[in-house]
């Protein structure tokens, strides 16, 4: 990709999904993701109808009479996009690979984030970390975002969770929204998980082919496995084997979502042959539903 070319990319990626966090996500991201916290602002003399549990002990018995402590909503958080670039990511059987839905994803969450006043940072991952950008804000930054996106060639081939979750664990000492935008096919990752969510708040996103879940017909192929490179010749006509097939893959899905559950982390379904607007709506209505209840 030519220099040229890949500003062109850049600015159409940049048109598209800055208008969808800016018009289509950005009442539902404000609310999703409020701020961490609250930050003390002041002590004041206590007033009918203040909150008790906010009374300073401490003050009122110097002072001799109640004393609250007020405080502000932490606004400004940081997002941190944990993006997966292992080699399964080329894949799609619908038109865009799975990547292309990857940094499409990767941008509208950039852009909503610094839509917010939020601080938006990159990690991208194989079985090795490939790229880190840390936290800033503005649009000239998320264009960097995207640019590392579009740009990164992994020298690594597989796909280590674990691995990523540590180097996050070990970068990034402040609470902060973090989502993972994988196909999350990787080794055992739970108990990194586990403790990243301790920490952290986790969102998974989880990028899929209809290819990876069912086979059509088409005869002898050769079956290639793009993060070992390992070649089988398979017969696609055989329903035993189609079927065979959609099992192992509904298993694998099923542990997934299971492995979610577990963890009280609500996961987002993404497919290349679908927009990412209905699922991710879905996802902050259903997060802002949960806020409003105190759930």
């Amino acid at each position: 990709m030519t220099p040229q070319e890949l500003l062109k990319k850049i600015r159409r990626i940049q048109i598209r999904t800055s208008h969808m966090a800016s018009d289509v996500f950005a009442g539902h991201y404000h609310s999703a993701f409020k701020g961490q916290g609250m930050e003390f602002e002041e002590v004041r003399e206590y007033q009918p109808g203040d909150d008790i549990r906010n009374i300073d002990w401490n003050v009122t018995a110097r002072q001799g009479r109640p004393f609250i402590k007020r405080f502000r909503e932490e606004r400004e958080q940081t997002v941190m996009l944990l993006v997966d670039a292992s080699a399964s990511q080329a894949f799609g059987t619908t038109g865009p690979l799975k990547r292309d839905v990857v940094t499409e994803i990767g941008a509208t969450l950039a852009f909503s984030a610094i839509t917010n006043n939020d601080k938006v940072g990159l990690i991208i991952f194989s079985d090795r970390i490939e790229n880190h950008v840390q936290p800033a804000k503005g649009t000239r930054h998320v264009l960097r975002v995207i640019r590392e996106l579009l740009t990164c060639t992994p020298t690594g081939r597989g796909t280590d969770i674990a691995g990523a979750l540590e180097h996050l664990n070990h970068v990034l000492r402040r609470r902060a929204v973090v989502f993972i935008v994988s196909d999350f096919r990787a080794p055992d990752y739970e108990p990194q998980l586990r403790i990243a969510r301790r920490r952290h708040d986790i969102v998974p996103i989880i990028v899929s082919d209809p290819g990876e879940r069912t086979l059509p017909p088409l005869g002898i192929v050769e079956w290639i496995d793009n993060e070992t490179g390992a070649r089988h010749v398979v017969d696609t006509s055989s329903r035993r084997f189609r079927e065979h097939f959609a099992y192992v893959a509904t298993s694998q899905r099923n542990r997934i979502e299971a492995m979610f559950k577990r963890l009280k982390s609500d996961g987002i379904q993404l497919t290349t042959d679908e927009s990412i607007v209905d699922p991710l709506t879905r996802y902050f209505r259903k997060r802002e539903a949960r806020i409003r209840s105190g759930r």
